[in-house]
């Protein structure tokens, strides 16, 4: 265990409240916990990961159980769950993607970053992570930037180039 205090997140603001409030009102009174996706994921925007006081807002926000919140969080990988990189990077290692170089591409980003899957770079960056199927299977090996952008048919070449262009849309130097 840390000796270190825990970060106290700070309370809802009324910009977030009505945010939520907004996702809520998308379901019937009595299923308010029917939001509890869009709950997390203006926390994340806001926050930029998930910590147990932030499950545990949503949970008193939306009158659930905070394990509820938490089974939530740690189910879908779109959710970060500790502090990450500017450019959160998931290759899909499912086995289709397997079978066409999912593997080397996560392979050969962690050599490139210099980092293992799960971390993040120094610079903070980059953070690589493993992915389920991204329904994409045709397209392998392919890796989804900041569960938003994805993109496919990832050579070396395609991936230095990507990393690059990250790097340098950052305001960093090419490597």
């Amino acid at each position: 265990m840390s000796s270190q205090p825990a970060r106290q997140e700070p309370a809802l603001s009324d910009a977030t409240r009505a945010r939520f409030d907004r996702e809520v009102a998308k379901y019937p009174a009595d299923q308010r916990q029917s939001a509890v996706m869009g709950c997390l994921r203006i926390m994340q925007e806001e926050r930029g990961w998930i910590s147990q006081q932030t499950e545990e807002q949503i949970a008193d926000y939306l009158g659930m159980p905070t394990i509820a919140v938490h089974e939530v969080t740690t189910f879908y990988n779109m959710y970060n769950q500790a502090p990450v990189g500017k450019y959160k990077l998931n290759v899909c290692t499912n086995l289709p993607c397997q079978l066409r170089d999912g593997a080397r591409a996560l392979h050969h980003l962690e050599q490139r970053l210099g980092i293992k899957m799960g971390e993040t770079t120094p610079d903070g960056l980059f953070t690589l992570q493993q992915s389920e199927c991204l329904g994409a299977c045709a397209d392998s090996p392919v890796l989804l930037v900041n569960d938003g952008t994805m993109v496919s048919f990832m050579s070396n070449d395609k991936l230095d180039q990507l990393i690059e262009g990250l790097r340098t849309a950052s305001g960093g130097e090419p490597a």
